[in-house]
Order: C-alpha cells, then structure tokens, then sequence
C-alpha cells in the first residue's frame, strides 16, 4: 500500500540528533553527540525508596487516572519552590504539569499559532522545539545568537518586519546548542520589545540550575508583569529525563486553553511519577543535591576544554559556557563540516552538525555541537583527541 501522509508531518525530517543517538548504542561509538545527564547525577537510591514507598502507602492514587492540571500537591510544591528561587509567579499566573518540557513548546504552539503564522527563535535553535514548531505549519524566523545571547537589535528588525509573529522562543541560560547566556541587558531588552510588540515570550529554562562558573541572572519569567511570558521548567536535568515530569507556568487564560490541549494529546502526565517528584522535593535537599551535580559538571567541563585546548588548539574557536551541557565549536571556514562530522564517526566519534540546529537545516554552518554530561571522563578525552586526529588530517 502507499502511504499518504498530512502536508504538515511529510515535510518534516528525523531529528539529526536522535539518528546520531542511534549510534551511540554502539558500545565503541564515544558519545559526544547526546544530551543526557551524567549517570551519576541521578539520585538512584532515593528515587527508589520513594517510588516503594509510594506503591505501598498510596498504590490507587499513583496507579489511577489524575486531573489534567497535575497532581494538586506537586503543583503547590513547584509554584513555591519557583517563588522562592526564581521570584516566579503572579496573581495572574498558575501552573501545569506536563510530560517533558517539548509538551510545553507544543502546547504553546497549538494554542496560538494558525498555519503560517511566524515565530521567532534563536539561530541556532533547539532541534526538538524547532521541528515541534514545524509540525504545526509555522514558519520559523531566525535571529542571531551571540556570546551574551540574542541579537536584540535584529530581533526588533525581525519584529518591525513580522507582524503576525505570534511568540519569541529563546533558551537564555546555557542554550542549546551555543552554550550562550543571554545578559542581564538583554533580557530586559527582550522583554520590553516584545511587550511593546504585543508578542508573547516562551523561556525555556532546562539548564538553569546547571550553573558553574558566574553569577546566577534573574529568569525573563521574573520580570512578567504584563502576563506575556509562557515559563518551561524541567527536571529532566536535576532529577531524571525518564520520568518525563516538567511544568510550565504561565497566565491563567493561556493554561486554560493549553490545558483542553493537553487533554486532546495525553489527559495527564504519570501520576506516580509526579509523585515520585513531590515527595523527592519534601523528603531531601534538593538544593544539595543540585550543588553536587554542579560540581560534577565543572569538572566535566574542566576537561573537555582542557582537552579541546590541546588537542584542537586554534583549530576550532569557542566560547566556554557557565554552565549546562554543551559546546558549540566553529571550525575552520575551508573546511567540510560534514565531512569532518563523518570522519569522526569513523574515529567512532558521535557529533552533531550544526546545520541540525539552523531554520532551515540545508543551510551550511561550520559548527559542531559537543556534549560533555554523557561520556565518561575517559570517553571525553580519548574522544577529543581523535577529533585531533581528525583535525590533523586536514594538514593545516
């Protein structure tokens, strides 16, 4: 039979960054391409206490249906947490829980954007929330991200010139892939453009407390007075991506409707699993346990720049990030990012290009995204050194 597909899903490719995860099911490939937390940042053993603890005392409730909203305990345990450490959370605010942060950026998407309708992302962009955005007929417009974030004087170009854009998407802390985050000018930059715009901002925020050099900058969330910031927390980094608990917070009037949305997709997100992240918050010290996957990640990013200083030398350029997961490397203009990607694989080398991350994938870039949470100590160094290798073969 030949299979007909909606124009909306036909043109869309796989995600570049999941085919490259393939890959890395090799045991041999060293994984430089993933984006998951170090095995030892997940707290095993209390998550494990917790979800017996949970199947003895309230099985029904973790094994039966939930209301759309989320779990009423965790919900009031996030909006307090949020408060107290981002100022997060108005009058006119409340709180969704949903199934991984991506729901957020769809729910966002389905509820206000018509087929054709523009959003504006940063370029380079998240390869997850861009294809979301494309699978709802959107057409993307990039704006370029700088060391300190979004190039604020193009996006209010891009907004004088765009209408009918119907929300701002930006990544500010550690964003993937660039590693950048955006100043504190910025920030409020963006924020008043977009208010004078009448544009609402989606801030999504899953690397925000993997801070580990600089002072912590207050979230575009905080600043919303005006109800036009749509906030998307996760704790798919500080707890565990497996559980797919995240939230998002947001004007009630928006809620209400992403809410009908969420019901039409997966009625709610796992009980038992936003049990599992209630009790994790009132039973231990979440913030200790964040000041130790910090410490984990400094070290792991010590030593992948330490190792790309030696043994990529001038060869690549790089702004070292203060945090989150990822670098994003710019090799030489004369040569084939493409082909160097290949020839890593051939070093059993998994990166990913960076045209996976551009409005338009065809685009030629000369970045590579690295990732330094996944592999092992040892992975990262032998994994940077034959990318020396590699970039030795070019003969410079």
């Amino acid at each position: 039979m030949e299979y007909k597909f909606s124009d909306k899903i036909s043109s869309l490719q796989p995600s570049a960054i999941r085919e490259i995860l393939k890959a890395t099911s090799d045991p041999d490939i060293i994984p430089l391409a993933a984006g998951n937390p170090a095995p030892d940042a997940f707290p095993v053993k209390e998550v494990q206490k917790i979800a017996g603890e949970i199947l003895a005392q309230e099985p029904i409730t973790a094994l039966q249906y939930g209301i759309s909203e989320g779990y009423q305990p965790l919900r009031d345990t996030i909006l307090a947490w949020m408060k107290k450490h981002e100022n997060i959370g108005r009058s006119f605010d409340d709180i969704l829980i949903v199934s991984g942060a991506t729901q957020v950026m769809d729910l966002t998407t389905k509820i206000l954007c018509n087929e054709g309708d523009v959003v504006i992302c940063e370029e380079p962009s998240f390869i997850g929330s861009l294809n979301c955005f494309r699978s709802y007929g959107c057409k993307l417009k990039g704006v370029p991200v700088e060391a300190d974030g979004m190039n604020v004087d193009v996006l209010e170009d891009v907004l004088n010139s765009t209408p009918n854009a119907k929300f701002i998407y930006t990544i500010p802390n550690f964003q993937n892939p660039s590693g950048a985050t955006m100043s504190l000018e910025k920030r409020k930059k963006l924020y008043a453009l977009a208010k004078k715009h009448n544009v609402i901002i989606l801030e999504d925020n899953p690397y925000g407390d993997l801070r580990v050099d600089g002072e912590p900058l207050p979230t575009i969330k905080s600043m919303d007075e005006d109800g036009i910031v749509i906030y998307a927390g996760s704790f798919s980094k500080i707890l565990s991506p497996g559980l797919r608990v995240a939230y998002c917070i947001a004007p009630q009037q928006l809620l209400a409707k992403m809410t009908v949305g969420k019901q039409a997709a997966d009625v709610h997100t796992a009980c038992l699993n936003q049990m599992i992240v209630d009790r994790w918050f009132k039973e231990y010290d979440v913030d200790a346990h964040i000041a130790k996957i910090q410490k984990i990640y400094k070290k792991k990013l010590d030593l992948m720049c330490d190792c790309i200083d030696k043994e990529l030398g001038d060869f690549v350029e790089y702004v070292r990030p203060q945090g989150g997961l990822f670098i994003w490397c710019k090799l030489p203009d004369d040569v084939d990012m493409i082909e160097f990607v290949k020839k890593a694989v051939d070093k059993n080398v998994a990166v990913v290009p960076g045209n996976a991350f551009l409005m338009n994938d065809t685009d030629s870039t000369q970045y590579i995204r690295l990732n330094f949470s996944t592999p092992s100590d040892e992975g990262i160094v032998k994994g940077i050194k034959a990318l020396g290798d590699v970039a030795r073969s070019y003969e410079r």
